[in-house]
């Protein structure tokens, strides 16, 4: 391969490896959101939604769509992405990719790649299945489909940075289950934070999670708590935030090469 050419046959392979992970378990990946959905819906819209009134217009089931979405997407992208770089390392194989004619790029493409593809194909399954409870319309469906690509991307970024921090498959659930879970249920993934009272109102947009829901809440109902300009302009710091870590990883070899 010449110097600066792009390894996609390297690139592919890895690509191909993590997503036959996924496919031989694929029944049980899936029927986990099915499951998990379904209770949401009988919890919070059935029992809860039923003694709500309309948010902003849109039925109580429906609103929480978006937000059931997302709460999927951070976790799956974080922990498929996560695991994908970090079994590697806790096998001892590792260097095998790192010694290969794959440049840092082309190694975060195909794990973060893989990643992406299962936890968006897991959020679709969820908007399924949210579909037989009710009616949920999309009146930005382009924009939906990015800003989902956009937010799997970012937090596939994240979990890459995480599953080269932890030092064992307990550091793994951490950040998941003690930040990111708790953040996403007090960022108005099922609820407006128009309903708070200040100062709680302020302090919640302190929350980046708010951000990423209220922009995904506008693609498919037109209406947020937040402009949707400074949702995507978050989202995008964020972005930008990983990508400047994995950088910094490549080039000191932060746990990669010691």
């Amino acid at each position: 391969m010449s110097v600066g050419a792009f390894n996609r046959h390297g690139v592919w392979a890895i690509y191909r490896f993590e997503m036959h992970r996924f496919l031989r378990t694929i029944w049980t990946g899936l029927a986990t959101p099915v499951i998990t959905t379904s209770l949401y819906f009988v919890v919070f819209g059935s029992a809860i939604g039923s003694r709500m009134s309309d948010i902003n217009g849109i039925d109580y089931g429906a609103f929480i769509v978006p937000g059931l979405m997302m709460l999927s997407l951070f976790n799956e992208s974080i922990f498929n992405a996560s695991f994908g770089i970090h079994m590697p390392r806790f096998l001892g194989t590792i260097y095998e990719p790192l010694s290969a004619p794959l440049s840092a790029f082309e190694l975060v493409l195909a794990y973060v790649g893989a990643a992406v593809t299962k936890a968006t194909a897991i959020s679709l399954v969820i908007l399924t299945t949210a579909n037989l409870f009710v009616p949920v319309s999309i009146l930005h469906p382009f924009w939906m489909v990015l800003f989902l690509l956009l937010v799997a991307t970012t937090f596939c970024l994240f979990g890459f940075i995480v599953g080269i921090w932890a030092k064992g498959f307990e550091q793994l659930q951490i950040i998941p289950m003690l930040i990111v879970t708790p953040l996403t249920f007090l960022g108005g993934a099922f609820y407006s934070i128009e309903v708070l009272p200040e100062p709680w109102r302020t302090i919640t947009l302190f929350n980046p999670v708010v951000y990423l829901i209220s922009g995904f809440r506008w693609t498919f109902y037109g209406s947020s708590d937040v402009a949707i300009g400074v949702s995507v302009l978050a989202t995008f710091g964020f972005l930008l935030l990983c990508l400047a870590v994995i950088w910094w990883i490549f080039r000191t070899g932060y746990r990669l090469k010691a």
